[in-house]
């Protein structure tokens, strides 16, 4: 039951520390659902972003810091310069459940190396999960590279890091058995976000009135922070399950342009009989509980005595 939270960010907004106030705020709203590791990721290639770190993994455009504990634990005021610049944020509180809290591989934001796609070798993905899958199943379906920590997140990662479109996206997707929200970047595209609710996770998109986009996994954390930063939300939206959006700022190649939603799919997500557990809602109002079950829409998959083997049914 991990938090995910992030935003992609207006290279037109007057002043870029209003977002920037709003994905800390998230962050603190975020440990309500994970205290054992927090992390954030900043990428992007505006001027003054990358470079040697300090805690952090370091790469061309993007810089990881992630550690044990809450996000206020790991959150430095000396990180704002490097936020106000950064176009796409990625942040995650986490709630154990698969893979020990002990072993910072297993924190997040993951930077997963890239496998190969239809175009080639990808550069890899950096990527947050919040949810429960059935790890082993995924790995004994496909021919994934050995795993460097113990989370059921990894494989996920590995299978997203090879998909060069949109129909092979919704393949992997449709392909988790379990809960899961997800949010990631490719390495080599890092100012295009990938957002996906397949089973139970929540997640949530907004788009404020100088059209930063943002994401999290409780629709009450943005009527929080508009009560606690000078920010205006114009849009809220809890997803469906079965979603996938693409959302990013360059649209033709060589210009900037203010974030929007370059893609949309659906899918049709699975989960087992055992993830529908009311700590799905942590955090969540009864009124955005109530309504967000009124729609879900996933397939439940079931074991078949002894041979482990999955059965999906409606």
């Amino acid at each position: 039951m991990c938090g995910l939270f992030g935003m992609v960010r207006s290279p037109f907004a007057g002043d870029p520390g209003l977002a920037s106030d709003v994905f800390v705020t998230l962050g603190a709203l975020a440990e309500e659902r994970g205290t054992d590791s927090a992390g954030l990721a900043l990428l992007g290639a505006w001027p003054g972003l990358g470079g040697p770190e300090t805690g952090g993994v370091p790469a061309a455009g993007c810089r990881v810091v992630k550690g044990r504990g809450r996000f206020s634990a790991i959150w430095r005021p000396e990180f704002l310069p490097e936020l106000d610049r950064a176009p796409v944020v990625l942040g995650h509180t986490r709630w154990a459940t698969q893979g020990s809290p002990d072993e910072a591989g297993n924190a997040s934001p993951m930077v997963v190396p890239g496998t190969a796609a239809a175009g080639g070798p990808s550069a890899g993905v950096v990527a947050t999960h919040n949810g429960d899958i059935d790890a082993a199943g995924l790995r004994s379906r496909f021919a994934l590279p050995p795993a460097s920590g113990t989370t059921d997140s990894e494989p996920i990662f590995q299978l997203l890091a090879g998909c060069a479109d949109r129909s092979a996206v919704t393949g992997v997707l449709e392909a988790l058995v379990g809960r899961a929200a997800l949010a990631w970047v490719h390495r080599d595209r890092p100012t295009e976000v990938h957002l996906a609710r397949a089973a139970l996770s929540p997640l949530t998109v907004a788009v404020d009135t100088e059209q930063n986009i943002y994401w999290a996994s409780n629709p009450r954390w943005f009527r929080e922070a508009e009560r606690h930063t000078r920010v205006e939300f114009a849009t809220v939206v809890l997803l469906r399950e079965g979603t996938y959006l693409k959302v990013g700022m360059e649209c033709h190649p060589g210009r900037r342009d203010r974030p929007e939603v370059l893609a949309t799919a659906a899918f049709l997500p699975t989960a087992r009989a055992t993830d529908m557990d009311g700590r799905v809602w942590t955090g969540f109002t009864r009124a955005d509980e109530e309504c967000d079950r009124a729609g879900l829409r996933h397939r439940v998959a079931e074991r078949l005595g002894d041979t482990g083997d999955l059965l999906s049914v409606a």
